[in-house]
């Protein structure tokens, strides 16, 4: 296990705890205001990223929640030096929320298509 993997895992516990006592506002704090590292990412890195949150979340106890999935990616990447985005969108009928990662307008997490699917909330 890479030590990205353990660093992802360590983050869905992070944020875990925040949704787990109902604490969105330090969920949302955490990821808007998480710095960017002053090095610059290389061209791989939120492939690497990416496939290390999957991981971590493939041996994570219980399911990880798209919101929770998704606030430790871009802590993760804006760690690494990539400006990357949480988008937090939703459906009206049936309600739907949804949240996932964009860097430079790309969803990185989740499927292309994702964003013509829920209005766009929020990002941070």
């Amino acid at each position: 296990m890479s030590f990205l993997v353990i660093k992802a895992y360590l983050k869905l516990i992070q944020f875990d705890l925040y949704l787990g006592r109902g604490n969105f506002a330090a969920l949302y704090n955490e990821v808007r205001k998480h710095p960017v590292g002053k090095s610059a990412a290389c061209p791989e890195m939120v492939g690497r990223i990416c496939a290390a949150v999957d991981m971590a979340c493939i041996w994570y106890w219980k399911e990880a929640l798209c919101l929770q999935r998704s606030a430790a990616t871009v802590c993760l990447l804006k760690r690494h030096g990539v400006r990357a985005q949480m988008v937090i969108g939703a459906q009206h009928i049936p309600f739907k929320a949804h949240a996932w990662v964009e860097v430079d307008g790309r969803v990185v997490n989740d499927r292309s298509y994702t964003p013509n699917m829920y209005g766009v909330l929020d990002r941070c």
